[in-house]
C-alpha cells in the first residue's frame, strides 16, 4: 500500500480523493490521513454501513439493493459514483463486503466489491480475499482500494 505515492501523485494534479466505505467502517479514510498535509488531497469519506446509509447519503438504489444485494459490484459502483457526486473530489474509491465472520455460499466471508469513479470513468472489481478472519480481509481491503486509487491516479488525465 502506497499511500504517500498515491497522496504525491494526487497533490501534483491538484486532486481530490473521496471515499465510501461499508466493510471497512472507516480503515481507508484513516490510511488516508495518516501522512501530515493529507488535507489537501483527501476530501471527504462516508461510511455507510447500513442499506439506508447507502442510500440517503450516497444516492444507491433501492432496486439495485433489493436486486443485487449490499455486496455486489452493482452497489459498490453506485457508491463511488454517489461519493463523486456528493463531494468536490476527482476521483472516489468504493468499498463493501463481507468481513466475517459468516456469509453464505452466494456471498462468502472475504468476498469484497470495489467501485471507482472519476469525470466519464467507472470501474468496479470484486476480490475474494477469502477467510482470513474479520481484521485481515478489512485491511486487505483497504490495501486494495489504495492501489486502485493509485493506479487510477497514475493513468488518468
Amino acid at each position: 500500500m502506497s499511500v504517500k505515492a498515491l497522496l504525491r501523485i494526487c497533490r501534483a494534479r491538484g486532486w481530490h480523493v473521496a471515499t465510501a466505505e461499508s466493510c471497512t467502517g472507516g480503515l481507508l479514510g484513516a490510511a488516508l490521513t495518516q501522512l501530515p498535509g493529507s488535507s489537501d488531497v483527501y476530501e471527504r469519506g462516508f461510511i455507510t454501513y447500513s442499506n439506508t446509509a447507502k442510500i440517503k447519503d450516497l444516492g444507491v438504489s433501492q432496486a439495485t439493493l433489493s436486486r443485487f444485494g449490499a455486496v455486489s459490484e452493482q452497489v459498490a459502483g453506485e457508491m463511488a459514483v454517489g461519493a463523486l457526486a456528493r463531494s468536490k473530489a476527482d476521483l472516489a474509491v468504493s468499498i463493501t463486503g463481507i468481513a466475517g465472520p459468516g456469509g453464505s455460499e452466494q456471498k462468502p466471508e472475504g468476498r469484497v466489491c470495489f467501485g471507482l469513479a472519476s469525470d466519464g470513468f467507472r470501474h468496479v472489481d470484486t476480490v475474494e480475499f477469502g477467510p482470513l478472519g474479520r481484521d485481515e480481509v478489512r485491511a486487505a481491503a483497504t490495501d486494495h482500494a489504495v492501489t486502485l486509487l493509485l493506479m487510477a491516479a497514475q493513468t488518468r488525465s
